[in-house]
């Protein structure tokens, strides 16, 4: 028998997962409904159904999905250039901003090299790096439930190669000001990537988190990220973007997945930014809301920091965030727990709102 042969002999061997990927923790996306009655409060979605602008322009695409979508997201890159003030060769899409943010990783992580996060913060930020074999570094919350740049700063090393800073944070809800990150950026090293990923940034207060596209046009190492799957309602066709230099947002592009984009995806963002004003109201809203919530549960002596997004951050300890969860769960109320850290609820109609109100107050001091 030849040496080739041997090679292909069967045998009791079986092939195998990298361990990156054996001993990666999985993403928990947020409970589904499952019923008329459920309200469904995990995913920190829109309540609102799409732009019917958006309906409308999908509706028209529909008939054509035997077709390959534009890889390159031409039209949509420079709508979204359009609406930002920059060059299409500055934007990147993705499916989502987590698949933008994967693209990020995989374009300048080699095997070893840092990602620096605050955590608690986005779930998939150590999945993204760990798969991408770079070294997640963790920089714990400071005591305002924020980014502690301080301790950021002092994480960086040779090996660093990008930095997330979440603003509006999720799941805290707190921003971090203009004036902190600037004098972060001042302290970091040009050739590190400073990505602020602004996924709830449509429902932050005006001067409540940074400009960021001030920032990007001082500082070239700056990326911003967002979405259309929060405001804009668009979660279930995956549809994000980055902007940043040129040479960057190129490797972004060269790193995607072929067509990983749907055509319709890019008809309804599309459509959803030339319906600006209308998403502009349904945001006013449920800030409005998100502020009487947050009133009658601070007045019922719960200790909220200022949410900026389109949810509520509840710190509990196990034992209260257990009881919680079992009350929410009576009461048919979806909502997202964090294991030794509290609990996030989706600001949504003011029926389902109430409801929310009444299992915290009930369990108020």
């Amino acid at each position: 028998m030849t040496p080739d042969q041997l090679l292909t002999r069967p045998g009791t061997a079986r092939p195998t997962l990298r361990s990156a990927v054996t001993g990666l923790p999985s993403y928990v996306p947020g409970r589904r409904s499952a019923g008329m009655d459920v309200a469904a409060l995990a995913s920190n979605e829109s309540h609102y159904e799409p732009l019917p602008a958006a309906v409308t322009a999908v509706a028209a695409a529909a008939g054509a999905m035997n077709r390959y979508p534009d890889s390159a997201a031409v039209e949509l890159r420079k709508r979204i250039a359009r609406h930002l003030g920059v060059t299409a060769a500055e934007v990147a899409v993705g499916p989502g901003s987590v698949g933008v943010l994967q693209q990020i990783i995989t374009g300048l992580c080699d095997a070893g090299d840092e990602v620096i996060f605050a955590w608690r913060s986005f779930e998939a930020y150590p999945i993204l790096v760990e798969l991408a074999g770079a070294r997640p570094v963790r920089i714990p919350l400071d005591h305002l439930e924020c980014h502690d740049l301080d301790a950021m700063a002092a994480a960086v090393t040779a090996r660093t190669k990008v930095i997330l800073l979440c603003t509006p944070n999720n799941p805290t809800g707190v921003s971090i000001t203009h004036e902190r990150i600037e004098a972060f950026l001042q302290f970091v090293r040009s050739d590190i990537l400073v990505v602020i990923d602004e996924a709830y940034v449509e429902y932050a207060e005006a001067g409540s988190g940074p400009d960021s596209l001030a920032l990007y046009r001082e500082y070239p190492n700056v990326c911003i990220l967002r979405t259309f799957s929060k405001a804009y309602g668009l979660a279930g066709l995956r549809v994000g973007y980055a902007m940043a230099s040129p040479a960057i947002a190129e490797g972004l592009r060269r790193t995607a997945l072929p067509f990983s984009v749907s055509a319709l995806a890019q008809t309804a963002a599309t459509a959803s930014l030339d319906a600006g004003e209308e998403m502009e109201a349904r945001v006013a809203a449920v800030k409005q809301e998100r502020a009487r919530m947050a009133a009658l549960l601070e007045a019922r002596g719960w200790k909220l920091q200022p949410s900026q997004g389109n949810f509520l951050w509840i710190r509990a300890d196990d034992d209260l965030r257990a009881r919680l969860i079992e009350a929410f769960d009576r009461a048919d109320i979806l909502v997202r727990a964090y294991q030794g850290d509290g609990v996030r609820i989706t600001v949504a109609d003011p029926a389902s709102n109430d409801r929310v109100l009444r299992i915290l107050e009930a369990h108020a001091g």
